[in-house]
């Protein structure tokens, strides 16, 4: 199994709030989402560019389990690790840690998969050699 590690830290913003004063679960997906683009960003790959050139990463499954809530203020971190499952899925391992305590707040999986025309297709080599340069760097 392939495996990369990414994290990026981002700040709760007061508008994802509910009415209970912690984040809204909705919002979690928006994190994971953003720390995902952020990573492929690093790597490399353009989520856009992917796009533009007949190719989309497009979510397959998620799987959440919310342990504590987010708060207005809080900072986090998001910890990704990804692998290849099969010929077309790559999975996202992504768990949130509130800083600087780094106590666990969620954690999650994300299925995803490449496709075209609405049809799954192997990863675009480019990406599969972004991924495995970005391995022999970490």
């Amino acid at each position: 199994m392939k495996e990369y590690d990414f994290d990026f830290e981002m700040d709760v913003r007061d508008y994802e709030l509910d009415t209970q004063d912690v984040v809204n679960n909705s919002v979690y997906q928006n994190y994971l989402e953003h720390a995902r683009h952020q990573f492929l960003k690093k790597i490399g790959i353009n989520f856009n560019g992917l796009h533009a050139n007949g190719v989309d990463a497009v979510v397959h499954k998620i799987e959440l389990e919310y342990k504590r809530p987010l708060m207005g203020d809080d900072s986090f971190v998001v910890r990704s690790r990804i692998h290849q499952k099969g010929h077309v899925r790559f999975v996202f391992e992504q768990d949130i840690y509130r800083l600087p305590d780094r106590e666990l707040m969620l954690t999650g999986v994300v299925t995803t998969v490449f496709m075209n025309d609405g049809r799954p297709i192997r990863p675009p080599e480019d990406v599969v050699q972004a991924l495995d340069e970005f391995r022999q760097r970490v």
